[in-house]
């Protein structure tokens, strides 16, 4: 093997000729796999050659084959029922193993619950009216101006409803595993009880989340709030909305009550929004929210809270001074806290830092060499793409022979607002920060045909590539559809594509896509000058 498509290949030959859990590393000529019962070796080798490929020896590694210990009620249990529990558990079942999964609330976790479904369903929704025209800050009649968000949030819980069956409930009974309801929480070192059952297992995986934090701010908790899980249940638009924090919940969540007609006032603690993305994309997002209609306050801090008559007042401490933001409703948006409250670490030997996340290696082993963690409740990025690898990958180590770390070279990173601000990789200032000599282009939209066509040139694209090889180490995308264009950049960071290659590519005409391509050209030409599909 000499390439991914030579390992492709082998994977899906192996695949097709019974075997399961396939992963090929082509640089170390090996494909590891378990071997379902009734599937010989012979099967296998005959599948390879068929591809083209010659086998080496056939050697058993790990305890995969080996049954649940005498005395053992599982192979693996889980603890939680979200992204990170799902894909460690189905890992598990196709590998054989015995698993059982332990939730005592709402089956799926926080991205089909109260996450990334239910806020980008109605996002895509208020989206589409403020594109059609729906400016209720563009004198639209006060009658015309608030949509039914009541009927929205009862098409976004069906959509809830229709993928938490599909996508979790469903799997259940499909894989096979047992689902212990309850509250779990470790008793020892090797035991778990739910109500009045004590479970044991040979390995244990912590997936049990994160839910928002809440800011010690003083007179917050009289007063009220919202977080990110509340005000996707709100039924009216409030007429005046304060956000603290605007990282990516914060923002997707105020401009979506902005497009519905809330004056909203964002309140943010760094120097500017979007404090960990870059800093040219950043300040322009702040200016495209205001342009909307919104007031940025950074770097600000709300320092009181208090219960008005008709809503919340806020004390807010500037570079100005102090003034006061009156309110209807008080979004908190800084962050979610690990949920490790209750479970027994401490009983189990299971170290936490100081923000009550679980203290893991790189391959997600806990101090207790039987438990494992993987997903938010580690404290790492909380994407739910990055919690379904880590629950994949734990299972790996923890009981197929694995010995993976965590690798998350080229992380994409989305924020859904519009446009959107997708970035993948390394900033700027990280890069720098980790050693690195790096070169950079900021290169506007209005350099896209796309943008051009689409009438809207509001964002920006920056590359960050190492000087001298110029190979990319991060990208930042400000437009609609950057989620999408995000893609082909983690690709070009993860394999170590320089942006002369990058350049070089054939881009499709008349995409968002091709805004990398140009993005690229600009380390080397003025892309202005050239024709609309000139190479």
């Amino acid at each position: 093997m000499t390439c991914d498509d030579c390992a492709l290949r082998v994977a899906e030959a192996l695949t097709r000729a019974g075997a399961r859990c396939v992963a090929v590393d082509w640089r170390a000529g090996r494909a590891r796999f378990s071997l379902p019962e009734g599937v010989l070796e012979q099967q296998l080798r005959a599948a390879a050659e068929a591809a083209g490929y010659r086998p080496g020896a056939l050697v058993r590694t790990g305890e995969a084959a080996a049954p649940t210990a005498v005395g053992t009620d599982f192979d693996l249990l889980v603890v939680g029922s979200g992204s990170a529990a799902f894909a460690a558990a189905i890992r598990a079942v196709e590998a054989g193993l015995r698993v059982g999964m332990v939730e005592e609330g709402t089956f799926g976790g926080t991205c089909v619950n109260v996450g990334c479904v239910p806020s980008k369903a109605l996002l895509s929704a208020t989206g589409a009216l403020w594109a059609a025209g729906h400016h209720p800050f563009a004198g639209v009649p006060a009658a015309a101006a608030v949509p039914d968000l009541k009927a929205m949030v009862a098409q976004k819980d069906e959509l809830v409803a229709e993928l938490r069956s599909a996508k979790y409930q469903g799997l259940v009974a499909e894989y096979g595993f047992e689902v212990i309801s309850g509250h779990g929480h470790f008793v020892g070192p090797e035991e778990l009880q739910v109500a009045d059952r004590r479970l044991t297992a040979r390995s244990f995986l912590v997936a049990t989340g994160a839910s928002p934090t809440v800011p010690q701010i003083e007179g917050l908790e009289a007063a009220g709030f919202l977080t990110s899980t509340t005000a996707l249940q709100l039924t009216a638009v409030p007429a005046r909305l304060a956000v603290i924090g605007s990282s990516a919940t914060g923002l997707e969540l105020g401009q979506l009550f902005l497009h519905l007609g809330a004056e909203v006032t964002f309140i943010e603690a760094a120097a500017r929004v979007a404090p960990l993305e870059e800093p040219e994309a950043a300040t322009r997002l702040a200016e495209l929210l205001r342009e909307e209609g919104a007031r940025v306050l950074a770097p600000a801090e709300v320092v009181e809270v208090v219960a008005g008559t008709s809503g919340r007042v806020l004390t807010v401490r500037s570079a100005a001074g102090e003034e006061t933001v009156e309110v209807d409703q008080l979004l908190v948006a800084v962050g979610r806290s690990p949920n490790t409250g209750g479970l027994g670490l401490e009983l189990a030997g299971v170290e936490v830092d100081r923000r009550g996340a679980v203290v893991g290696d790189p391959h997600l082993r806990t101090s207790n060499p039987r438990v494992f963690a993987a997903g938010d409740v580690t404290g790492g990025p909380q994407f739910v793409y990055v919690a379904a690898y880590e629950g994949q990958l734990a299972v790996g180590n923890a009981l197929l022979g694995d010995d993976h770390e965590v690798d998350l070279l080229g992380l994409p990173r989305v924020t859904f607002t519009s446009p959107q601000l997708a970035s993948a990789g390394l900033t700027e200032a990280r890069a720098r920060e980790e050693g690195l000599e790096v070169v950079t282009t900021v290169m506007p939209l209005d350099a896209v045909p796309r943008a051009l066509v689409d009438r809207d040139t509001r964002g920006l694209v920056k590359l960050v590539a190492e000087a001298g090889s110029g190979r990319l180490v991060g990208a930042t995308v400000l437009a609609e559809g950057a989620g999408d264009v995000i893609a082909a950049a983690v690709i070009a960071i993860r394999h170590g594509i320089p942006t002369s290659e990058l350049a070089a590519t054939l881009h499709p005409y008349l995409t968002m896509a091709e805004s990398l391509k140009l993005a690229a050209q600009t380390f080397t030409r003025d892309v202005g000058r050239l024709s609309c599909c000139a190479g």
